[in-house]
């Protein structure tokens, strides 16, 4: 196995700007580093979910019946505007108590917007699907085996960007928290972008 290109791959990959990306930055920058790890684990294990699938062939169900990877796609960018129109709509306030009462007991829904976020993209699956098997090389032993190490490569590489990007993200927020027009234009910012992205999948 390519081990070196196949991470290489993954690296240029989790570089593009994508909802996913988008979700963590905007959710550390507003929320603090703590819900952006959050959503950042729930990325990974949507990811994680993914990779079963397509080692169960679920890819291959979506080719031969298009209408379900339509349905599966129409709920994930339906979704992501719903989650785009709550960023924009959310009201954002440093000072406010009760807005940080509520910040620390939302780590559970910070976890499960990163989870459904991804895992609602059939793309992601087909992305595994694809990937994967360029990488798999029967004369190299146990197809499982190889399936589930890569598997767990591209997990882990994409835990590692999205803590990254959780980091990262909490280094804006102290900007953003500065100026009440900061914090206006953070949300229409991601909001829009996110808006964006369902309507190009739905596309």
């Amino acid at each position: 196995m390519e081990i070196g290109l196949f991470i290489s791959a993954l690296a240029i990959v989790y570089l593009i700007p994508g909802p996913d990306m988008l979700l963590v930055l905007h959710t550390s920058s507003s929320q603090g580093r703590g819900h952006g790890l959050a959503t950042a684990l729930g990325l990974g294990i949507a990811r994680g979910l993914h990779v079963a699938l397509a080692g169960l062939g679920l890819a291959a169900l979506f080719t031969a019946a298009p209408w379900l990877f339509d349905v599966v796609r129409y709920l994930g960018a339906a979704y992501l505007v719903w989650v785009g129109v709550q960023l924009i709509r959310s009201r954002h306030s440093a000072d406010s108590n009760h807005h940080q009462a509520s910040l620390n007991g939302s780590y559970y829904l910070a976890w499960r917007r990163g989870l459904l976020t991804n895992l609602l993209n059939p793309k992601s699956l087909l992305f595994c699907s694809v990937l994967l098997p360029q990488f798999i090389h029967t004369q190299q032993g146990a197809v499982a085996l190889q399936f589930t190490l890569l598997g767990s490569v591209l997990v882990g590489v994409g835990l590692l960007y999205d803590v990254l990007y959780a980091c990262l993200g909490a280094q804006m927020q102290r900007w953003f928290a500065s100026q009440r027009k900061r914090q206006i234009f953070q949300r229409w910012v991601f909001g829009t972008l996110l808006i964006g992205f369902a309507l190009r999948l739905a596309a």
